[in-house]
């Protein structure tokens, strides 16, 4: 079982290194859309919440890279 889970993490990883940036901007626009549908109510915990997301995914991307390089 451990070993699925490092797979798994090795695998956000790899997807985070290749792919953060369109992560990122996906994030941000789900974090637009939410704080629409709430019309504003939530703005700054969604803010919060995107950007706690996004350092997530740069840092696995920079894990990966640590670990590749």
């Amino acid at each position: 079982m451990f070993e699925s889970l490092k797979n798994l993490k090795d695998k956000a990883e790899d997807v985070a290194e290749a792919h953060g940036e369109a992560i990122g901007e996906g994030l941000e626009k789900a974090g637009d859309l939410v704080d629409d549908k709430t019309d504003g109510k939530y703005s700054d915990q969604i803010d919060t919440g995107v950007e706690k997301a996004k350092d997530l995914v740069q840092r696995l991307g920079e894990q990966a890279s640590d670990d590749s390089g």
